[in-house]
């Protein structure tokens, strides 16, 4: 009893703090790219949509209905859904292996940091991992005593899950594995009332189903065939490497020997345990093999959580038979991974922290800027004819400012990112896709970190063709220029002539991060299709520090951008030299400003120096 009320009071401890940790991000943390399209679907409702099903939107929705365009109204429905999952763990596990285990089942949920922080963000994977749960639920309840009760509750489950991803479709495989495994499990496939469940289940997949049939199978095509290679990609590794570190490696191999324990002989072990282990590691061992062939570009660390769930369920009562230093070590470690991952999410959501990351690589860049850039618009629609329409270069800024706005019918160009992402055929369906035409003034905004900077040239130039010559842009530079957007004002007719594009830009000296003296020396090259640049300013932390000597010899600048017009080459280099003996040593930023001839001013993105004491 004692051990139970234990357990009982870390859990409620453990719920608090970090429910109300994570209500806390969730309300500073601006919207990720994602959660902004599923806003812009929830305000066109529809049964189903070109990258998911329904039920994402239809949550943001109501989010947003019951307390107003904010970003944890947003949230509020998954946070919710996040909250209950460890209570439906907690009880599951108290049912098979005592209240103790159960509790700490709950708090293993908790403490996984790929669980733990589930609901901070508006991802399908909440209902998608709830709807697993609910399954599990209900299936070991059926191995026990098949009645009504289990059924609707297995129904229920299969219908959130179809309505939240077309990944669902693998957990309902491995569930039904699983059972044919088990000779209990062949018995409760037998049962009609089970197939009634199943029937519902099924039918919960007639939205997309339809949705697909009528659009050519974008949507299945998109999740299965467009977005994933299909052939062996030997880095697949690092996502085995990176599963063991979020997972954190005790726990990943505690739930490892549940699934090989579920292959024991059956006298030793519940039906129970052997379907939480079967189900559970065979899912994950599916998505392990998954990763060495299916799509890497994207975020896919959280993919095998379904599969996670029914292990950690019976972790506990496998940690009881660990020596004590290890049950501490798996716990500690556990919730250290997990502060370190909340951790994370708060630095995004503050910007002085979150701008001291600029030069990494793990910048979070679809987090960043829409504040900036909203304000931004703001500034420049008040300066511009009443009729001005604005115009979004791709989905992720589209729906950004529609959030921010309260606008979800903002034009979008044909962008390579939304097809890239399954939702050009989405917005296809709404109308939003733009195909440069216009019957009034455009204000343009596009962001310059969408495309490769090696395409950047290409795909400004096919945008001069969309649009016509770009004029100066109005930069706005976030965390040193690493999120990068540029405003133009269109006029209300397409102008024709040669294309001018924004300026380019590259130092060579000093490189990123490099240790420079009192004095030393920068040079690169920089120069702007259409119309040329005039002159080079060096910047030290958004101040002129030296004027560049411009116009010096760089051929390779010209045969590496093979397309660029700009007059002024091979002449394109600059040089210069700067003193900095009244800087306080230590990091600094250092930029450009780029001078067009056309009178353009543009600031370029900054990189960190280290200056010498």
């Amino acid at each position: 009893m004692q051990d139970e009320k234990s357990a009982q009071r870390t859990f409620l401890v453990l719920w608090t703090a970090i429910t109300a940790i994570k209500i806390l991000i969730a309300a500073r943390l601006p919207l990720f790219v994602d959660e902004a399209f599923y806003w812009q679907e929830g305000r066109h409702l529809a049964a189903a949509y070109s990258d998911l099903p329904g039920l994402t939107a239809w949550m943001t929705r109501l989010g947003t209905e019951i307390g107003g365009q904010h970003v944890l109204a947003l949230r509020a429905p998954f946070l919710l859904l996040a909250a209950l999952l460890p209570w439906l763990a907690a009880h599951i596990a108290s049912r098979w292996f005592g209240e103790a285990v159960g509790w700490r089942a709950g708090s293993l949920v908790l403490l996984m940091p790929l669980a733990g922080s589930l609901g901070i963000l508006a991802l399908p994977d909440v209902p998608m991992a709830f709807a697993t749960v609910l399954c599990l639920d209900a299936g070991a309840r059926l191995l026990r005593e098949i009645d009504a009760t289990s059924a609707a509750e297995l129904a229920l489950g299969l219908a959130i899950g179809a309505l939240s991803h077309y990944r669902f479709i693998g957990v309902i495989g491995v569930g039904f594995m699983a059972l044919l495994l088990l000779p209990q499990g062949r018995r409760v496939l037998r049962d009609p009332r089970v197939w009634v469940a199943l029937a519902l289940g099924i039918a919960a997949w007639a939205p997309l189903i339809a949705w697909n049939l009528e659009n050519a199978d974008a949507g299945l095509r998109f999740q299965l065939v467009d977005r994933h290679p299909w052939s062996f990609q030997s880095d697949g590794w690092w996502f085995l490497v990176v599963q063991a570190a979020l997972v954190t490696p005790l726990l990943f191999f505690a739930m490892g020997w549940v699934f090989l324990r579920s292959f024991g002989k059956q006298q030793d072990m519940s039906a129970q345990w052997r379907y939480f282990g079967l189900l559970g590691g065979v899912s994950t061992l599916g998505f392990f093999v998954l990763g060495f062939f299916a799509d890497v570009e994207r975020v896919s660390f959280h993919w095998p959580l379904p599969g996670y769930l029914p292990l950690l369920i019976a972790v506990p009562a496998l940690l009881r038979q660990w020596p004590r230093g290890w049950r501490v070590a798996t716990w500690v470690s556990a919730g250290i991974v997990l502060v370190l991952v909340l951790g994370y999410y708060l630095v995004l959501s503050t910007p002085a922290w979150r701008a001291q990351f600029a030069a990494e690589k793990f910048y979070p860049i679809n987090f960043v800027g829409w504040d900036e850039l909203v304000d931004a618009v703001r500034e420049e629609q008040a300066k511009l004819p009443a009729n001005t329409t604005l115009l979004a270069d791709s989905f992720k800024s589209g729906a950004e400012l529609g959030f921010a706005l309260g606008d979800a019918d903002i034009r979008v160009l044909d962008h390579p990112l939304n097809h890239k992402h399954g939702r050009a055929p989405q917005l296809n369906l709404w109308g939003l896709q733009n195909d440069g035409s216009r019957d009034g003034p455009l204000l343009l905004v596009l962001g310059t970190n969408d495309v490769q900077y090696k395409s950047l040239l290409d795909y400004y130039h096919r945008l001069c063709a969309t649009v016509g010559p770009l004029p100066a842009p109005r930069v706005v530079n976030v965390d040193h220029g690493r999120q990068r957007f540029l405003l133009f004002a269109l006029p209300a007719k397409k102008v024709a002539g040669p294309c001018t594009t924004p300026a380019f830009a590259w130092v060579d000296t000093p490189h990123s991060k490099a240790g420079v003296a009192r004095r030393f020396d920068v040079s690169g090259w920089a120069f702007k299709d259409g119309v040329g640049l005039k002159g080079v300013d060096i910047l030290l932390d958004g101040k002129a520090v030296a004027e560049a000597r411009y116009g010096l010899s760089s051929p390779g600048t010209a045969a590496f951008w093979k397309i660029s017009t700009d007059p002024n080459h091979p002449d394109v280099g600059f040089a210069a030299e700067v003193d900095l003996a009244t800087a306080a040593p230590g990091r600094h930023w250092l930029g450009l400003r780029l001078h067009g001839a056309d009178g353009s001013v543009e600031d370029w993105s900054e990189q960190p120096i280290e200056v010498a004491d």
